[in-house]
């Protein structure tokens, strides 16, 4: 609920725009893309004060504390009136979002063994995606709204949209434990002491977030290619999940209509990281389930590119669908696979911030100077960030495979 609830303040631009938003506040799409960059900027840069505080403070009170203060910054979005109000709010709903995935992610590891972990991130990532699937529909349906109240139809939208997000984190203080505790499971060491397997768990989990251990992780070449995979495709899901709708709505669709259209794209997305997650525990081969999910998004983003010109809208509208369907299938699984491949908590946390840092330059793809002719620019940069991460995962999956068969005892996944 929090993970949807935070996606839905992140992307309902998507319904303003084509609600008049841009030029209510008299900017173009390059101003527009410039805040979303500064958005994803704020994240970054809390990103491990975020979760030192976590810490200290424990995940009920942070969690639920974090998801009020971005759900009032988002309501508030409400007043913008230009340029300047438009940056300033979108830095710092940035800086209130700040480390709410690896906190939600590190909190889960406090609860579950290694084993159990991997469905359960599944799980929550099933949040970010249903809240860009619902963003759309919730989006055609407060459009309806314009006028209302003396608000426009995009104002409605910040603000009902805002007003939930402090009710959801009323219910996560209310329902967010701070920490599952589970009965000792006892085994017998080599040296005949008793080791309580959930203690030697625990102890894992609570290992703070030291500059050491930052630097560790950042200086581990080995797990460079997961980085740098993540940043560049995950890059190109941020000008989707942002113009799909003004895109839709440009072929001749009304505002509505066009929120509607644009939500069966990210709808499809959830059968498909079902289906690829079940493929990967099937097979055991999270990299080349990884592989095989981004050459499916590589393929429709080709065909794309070289139909559009030549197709109507309707044809137009399915190959955006499929773009928009195909676009993140790989995500949870490639998280879940850097997940059990990590030694810390702590380490899991840091890898989330290529995720953002990804989305923050995948802000600039699509830019005004093509916006009537759909993007052909924009698609072939897409094209090419999806077959350098293709690429990298190969490569990772490569280093893998020669770690495990020149260190017997550490197998990391392949």
């Amino acid at each position: 609920m929090g993970f949807a609830t935070y996606q839905l303040d992140r992307t309902n631009i998507a319904s303003a725009l084509t609600g008049g938003f841009a030029s209510a506040i008299s900017v173009n799409q390059n101003t527009i893309n410039l805040g979303n960059q500064l958005m994803f900027l704020g994240v970054i840069v809390l990103e491990i004060p975020s979760n030192v505080a976590l810490q200290r403070i424990g995940p009920r009170r942070w969690i639920s504390a974090q998801v009020f203060i971005f759900g009032v910054i988002a309501a508030l979005q409400i007043f913008v009136r230009n340029r300047t109000g438009f940056l300033l709010t979108r830095s710092i709903l940035g800086l209130a979002e700040a480390g709410y995935i690896p906190a939600a992610m590190y909190t889960l590891s406090t609860w579950y063994t290694k084993e159990a972990l991997t469905k359960r991130i599944a799980v929550f990532f099933f949040g970010m995606f249903g809240g860009s699937a619902v963003s759309p529909l919730l989006g055609a349906g407060l459009l309806k709204l314009d006028g209302k109240g003396g608000l426009s139809g995009w104002q409605w939208i910040f603000l009902l949209e805002g007003i939930w997000s402090i009710v959801a984190s009323i219910l996560l203080i209310s329902l967010l434990p701070e920490r599952k505790l589970e009965a000792p499971e006892k085994t017998i060491s080599s040296d005949e002491e008793s080791v309580s397997k959930s203690e030697i768990w625990n102890k894992a989990t609570s290992e703070t977030i030291s500059l050491r251990i930052v630097w560790k992780t950042l200086t581990n070449v080995y797990k460079w290619p997961h980085f740098l995979a993540t940043a560049c495709v995950f890059s190109t899901w941020s000008p989707l999940t942002t113009y799909t709708p003004s895109i839709i709505m440009a072929l001749g669709f009304s505002r509505i209509k066009a929120n509607a259209l644009a939500a069966v794209g990210s709808l499809i997305t959830l059968p498909v990281i079902v289906f690829f997650a079940w493929l990967s525990d099937t097979t055991c081969k999270r990299g080349l389930t990884v592989m095989l999910s981004i050459v499916c998004y590589l393929i429709t983003l080709i065909v794309l590119r070289c139909l559009q010109p030549h197709v109507g809208k309707w044809s137009r509208v399915g190959l955006w669908t499929a773009v928009n369907g195909l676009a993140v299938g790989y995500h949870p699984i490639h998280n879940a696979w850097i997940q059990v491949n990590c030694k810390s908590p702590a380490e899991r946390s840091i890898i989330v911030m290529s995720a953002t840092a990804g989305l923050m330059a995948g802000t600039q793809i699509f830019r005004s100077d093509e916006t009537a002719e759909f993007y052909p620019r924009g698609l072939l940069i897409m094209i090419i960030l999806a077959i350098c991460g293709l690429a990298l995962v190969a490569l990772q999956s490569c280093i893998y495979y020669v770690r495990n068969r020149s260190n017997s005892d550490s197998v990391e996944e392949v």
